[in-house]
């Protein structure tokens, strides 16, 4: 287990530097570029003008110095400006009181870069929108997760069934409504006077602050009525297969009851799969959930990374696309530690 945990940690190390060089290229292409130095400077600037403010700012240095830059493997550039004399750096950002400031600032020393859309560091910024998206995640998984299990595991039990055809028709229609649909449907009924049912506030802006069961509740549900089905169909096939096998069989020849079999035998070796559909719901509500967060006005990690893309704020992408990264690979690597608890079989090599 050891020599793998050490093998994985070094194929994540090597996939995520290659994962964030595609993002590094792909923002700091010439036409982003060119919109960056428009936005901070002045929109009417000539190509001449963008050219040289680029330049002062290091923006045509080498793409792979400049990758090292970011990363805070190589020293920050420093120039001195024609114009007025003052000096231009990459880490300036970050000066003391006495005007210091350090050679490297990247992402091995925390430094993400300085965010124009929102005026400050922007790990600052990453950590106060993760901190919401995750307040978000962790209700929706406690909502989703046990109900999708419920209705897979008793649609599964009795394949072919009256229930079994019902929990499925719903899990169908839960997978193939999208979230704006839902969410947009939810508003209408449960938070608007047409209907008379304004139980619900229909904006969450006043959950990033204080959660309550009436500003919070329909972007969990909408968020997690997706999810339901996905797991749930996932769950049912799984318990149909295993309910089918040589063992389960046996079990009932020898009288064991219908309920035993199930928890004690079929349950564990049928959560082999919807675990691996359970993880991947992390990085999907990680970065998918930007229509919900949009509808209901919750400005989490999936609103900030719209906002620095349509404002091309190259800093806060590339520090959104890193969190995005790593948080992908660590739950593929729960999810293959995972496996060995719910089957003994399964070796890791």
């Amino acid at each position: 287990m050891l020599s793998f945990l050490i093998k994985r940690l070094g194929l994540m190390v090597l996939t995520s530097l290659c994962l964030t060089f595609v993002v590094f290229f792909l923002t700091n292409l010439e036409p982003n570029l060119k919109k960056l130095a428009k936005t901070e400077a002045n929109n009417r600037m000539s190509e001449v003008e963008v050219s040289s403010w680029l330049d002062r700012h290091g923006y045509h240095q080498n793409i792979f110095i400049r990758y090292g830059e970011w990363l805070g493997v190589v020293p920050g550039w420093v120039h001195t400006d024609q114009e007025d004399g003052s000096v231009i750096a990459r880490c300036k950002y970050l000066a003391d009181d006495d005007g210091n400031y350090p050679t490297f600032c990247g992402v091995f020393q925390g430094k993400l870069g300085y965010t124009t859309l929102f005026q400050g560091r922007v790990e600052e910024i990453i950590f106060k929108r993760l901190e919401l998206t995750g307040k978000l995640m962790a209700f929706v998984m406690l909502l989703m997760v046990p109900t999708a299990l419920m209705i897979g595991v008793l649609a599964g039990m009795r394949e072919g069934s009256r229930t079994d055809r019902t929990l499925s028709t719903f899990s169908i229609i839960t997978t193939a409504t999208p979230e704006y649909v839902s969410g947009v449907v939810f508003i209408s009924i449960f938070a608007s006077a047409a209907f008379g049912l304004k139980w619900f506030n229909g904006t969450a802006t006043s959950a990033m602050d204080n959660a309550t069961f009436a500003n919070f509740t329909l972007p969990v549900i909408t968020i997690a009525l997706y999810g339901v089905g996905y797991i749930a169909r996932m769950t049912r096939a799984s318990m149909t297969e295993v309910m089918t096998a040589q063992y389960i069989r046996t079990a009932r020849l020898k009288g064991v009851s219908f309920r035993n079999i199930v928890i004690k035998h079929a349950l564990r070796n049928a959560l082999i799969a919807p675990f691996t559909v359970i993880m991947l719901q992390f990085p999907w509500l990680l970065t998918g959930v930007v229509i919900v967060e949009t509808l209901f006005n919750y400005k989490g990690f999936g609103w900030t990374l719209i906002q620095a893309a349509g404002n091309n704020d190259i800093e806060l992408l590339l520090a959104c696309s890193i969190v995005a990264v790593l948080v992908v690979l660590v739950t593929q690597l729960i999810s293959d530690i995972g496996y060995v608890f719910l089957n003994p079989k399964i070796r890791v090599s």
